[in-house]
């Protein structure tokens, strides 16, 4: 009878995902992994199948925590309108943190993989569309109260924001630039008004 599985699967993800982010997917190895996560390939093999289906439980768990913490920062204002506008601002602060130099793994997945890997494309453009409906839902509540311009198309600013993020975070994987992206955020808030 094989042994029951022995280790924290959210650990063990966060501690693959840090790798995969700092090597990219295919650069990483699976001695590599071994090494970060503290497992033997058996375990690793036996929890995951194999290395992309540990990839992509790497994505789920990096995109349901981005998602969340968007979601959570849009609503912790009153303001749909301010909560977005808040999230900008902290977003351009992070370019200063050198945790935030990686770029976000969603972003640099897509420019690694989703011209060769079908099934990593799907599951990187799933958690952008989640992350593309908190916004949407931010900006139809600031729409339907009259916050937002009604010559405002609430699915296109939240493309438009969206597509801005995945900028910002490619700004700020070239190295701390506050200026640039306070400039940046600037442009993208006056949208809003």
């Amino acid at each position: 009878m094989a042994r029951p599985i022995e280790f924290e699967r959210d650990q063990v993800l966060e501690k693959a995902m840090l790798a995969f982010w700092d090597q990219g997917y295919c650069a990483t190895s699976m001695t590599q992994l071994v090494k970060a996560t503290k497992l033997n390939p058996g375990s690793i093999y036996a929890a995951f199948k194999s290395k992309e289906e540990l990839f992509l439980a790497t994505l789920d768990h990096y995109g349901e925590a981005s998602a969340e913490k968007i979601s959570l920062a849009l609503k912790a204002s009153d303001s749909p309108l301010q909560g977005i506008r808040n999230y900008f601002r902290q977003l351009a602060a992070t370019t200063t943190n050198p945790k935030a130099q990686q770029s976000c793994l969603l972003v640099n997945t897509i420019l690694e993989l989703a011209h060769r890997n079908t099934k990593v494309r799907q599951r990187v453009n799933a958690h952008f569309e989640v992350i593309e409906s908190c916004f949407r839902s931010a900006l139809q509540a600031a729409h339907d109260s009259g916050e937002l311009s009604a010559d405002k198309d609430p699915t296109e600013v939240a493309t438009f924001l969206i597509s801005s993020i995945w900028g910002l975070r490619v700004l700020a994987g070239t190295g701390p630039a506050p200026a640039r992206a306070e400039a940046v955020v600037s442009q993208i808030l006056k949208l809003l008004d």
